[in-house]
């Protein structure tokens, strides 16, 4: 069966993964800019790259809706 489901988009290039990242793990240059937080979330595009780093969750997946990407919790 290959019903389309019109709540996502038909192409995996406007999908986007969020996922909750230690700061400890980030390198020297990315931790001097994070102010004291423990964790932030990294959107990452279908092929891995780091698109974007930020303070919470809610922040994540609205910067991906305000670019028309479909952000997709990763665990």
């Amino acid at each position: 069966m290959n019903t389309p489901f019109n709540g996502l988009p038909q192409g995996t290039d406007r999908i986007v993964y969020v996922r909750e990242v230690l700061v400890d793990d980030l390198t020297d240059d990315q931790r001097a800019q994070m102010d004291g937080l423990d964790v932030v979330y990294s959107v990452h595009g279908v092929d891995g790259r780091q698109l974007a780093l930020v303070a919470d969750r809610k922040l994540a997946f609205h910067l991906a809706r305000e670019h028309d990407f479909t952000p997709v919790s990763v665990h």
